[in-house]
This record gives structure tokens, C-alpha cells and sequence, in this order.
């Protein structure tokens, strides 16, 4: 039995169910754990001298207090950091960089707190979006996001795309084309066979007249019977 005594020294067993509870515990703090994503593009290209949007969210199960959130050029250089309140408050700007604006909002159905700035070739690299959330015991977590910055942008060639757009083309086309023929043969066996049938009935019937006409005619000539 769990604490019973054994020559003066107590014996614990261990309940089966003891790795089992654990192992829950585990899921479940992974399920409301906090998680920070930069959306499903990790690589922004951006012009020189243009303005671009690094965009940044959060999801937690648990809800948030007093939640701060960084902005890291390189993993080391800080560029803005605001702090939340709660759900029902907008964030505050604890820090920022002259040239970076905060263009989210965590009242809304996301918690964004993505941001925007005027870039120039210096500013390429990598941004990461940090989030402590204090009331998840302050839990942590943190996204990347890499940044081009090129003198021109390069036109997408659509080449291969185009391609493969007319040839799909064609066979759908070549596909209706051979079910209207398809259908227009049938339509004319169709009325060939019907009127062959018009025909056929048309000449069986002229051949009984014919035939009636006939034996009433030689019933008419027959000499009688002596």
C-alpha cells in the first residue's frame, strides 16, 4: 500500500496513473501556451526608400496582463516596445524608434501588434517579435521575420504560368469540341434511323393496299361455280 512502513523506513509506491496525470498536465500547458507568428510569408522584399509593413500577432488561451512585447532588429538593436494592459486596452509605447510606427491593434478579433517604417538598404536583415505574457506565469515566446530591401523589384515571369494556363486550355476545349460533335452525330444517326423507320412503314403499308386491291379485283373477275 502507498506509505505504508517497511522495517522502520516507508515505502512509496508509485500509482500507474502518476505518468498519465503528468503527461496531461504537459498537453494542456502546451495547449494554452502563448505563440507569436509573423504570418505565412517569413521573408518580406521590400523597395529602397519605400515604406513596409512587419507584421506580427499573438494568440493566447488564457488571456493577458500587463503583456509586453518587443521589436529586435538582429536579435540585439530594439526598435519598439509596448506594453498591454489588458484585451479591452490598446498598447502603450514603452519605446520606439523615430522611424517605426505601430500599426496594430489588440482590441480587435487578433492581437496585432505588427509595425511599419521607411527602409533603406541598411535596414535589411532580421526582425523578431518578442511577447512575455505575465499572467501564463510568464511565458515567452518570439517569431522571425527577414527583410530585403532591393533597388528595383523584378517582374514575375509568368512565362511557364501562361504556358501551362493554354494548355490546359486547349485540352478543355478540345474536350467540348469533341462532346458537341458527339452530340450532333448522334442527332443526325438519330433522325436517319427515324426516317428509315418512316419509310419502312409507309412502303409496308402501300404493299397491303396494293395486295387488298388486288385480290378484290380477282374476286370480282372469278367466274362462278357450275
Amino acid at each position: 500500500e502507498p506509505g505504508a512502513e517497511r522495517d522502520g523506513h516507508m515505502r512509496v509506491v508509485r500509482s500507474p496513473w502518476s505518468g498519465l496525470g503528468m503527461r496531461s498536465l504537459q498537453l494542456f500547458s502546451m495547449a494554452v501556451t502563448l505563440e507569436v507568428s509573423v504570418g505565412k510569408t517569413p521573408v518580406v522584399t521590400a523597395l529602397n526608400n519605400t515604406k513596409v509593413q512587419l507584421s506580427c500577432i499573438f494568440t493566447t488561451c488564457m488571456g493577458f496582463e500587463d503583456l509586453v512585447f518587443t521589436w529586435y532588429y538582429n536579435s540585439t538593436e530594439m526598435i519598439y516596445r509596448g506594453k498591454i494592459k489588458n484585451k479591452a486596452s490598446e498598447p502603450k509605447i514603452v519605446y520606439s524608434d523615430p522611424r517605426v510606427q505601430l500599426i496594430g491593434t489588440t482590441t480587435g478579433k487578433e492581437n496585432n501588434i505588427s509595425i511599419s517604417m521607411f527602409v533603406d538598404f541598411s535596414d535589411a536583415g532580421k526582425y523578431t517579435c518578442h511577447v512575455r505574457n505575465p499572467k501564463e506565469k510568464g511565458a515567452e515566446h518570439n517569431a522571425t521575420i527577414t527583410l530585403r530591401v532591393v533597388p528595383e523589384m523584378v517582374p514575375v515571369d509568368n512565362t511557364l504560368t501562361l504556358i501551362i494556363l493554354a494548355v490546359v486550355g486547349g485540352v478543355v476545349g478540345l474536350l467540348i469540341l469533341i462532346l458537341v460533335i458527339k452530340k450532333i452525330v448522334l442527332l443526325v444517326l438519330k433522325r436517319s434511323q427515324g426516317k428509315k423507320k418512316e419509310c419502312l412503314v409507309s412502303s409496308s403499308g402501300v404493299d397491303n393496299t396494293e395486295n387488298g386491291l388486288a385480290g378484290s379485283r380477282a374476286d370480282r373477275k372469278a367466274p362462278p361455280k357450275a
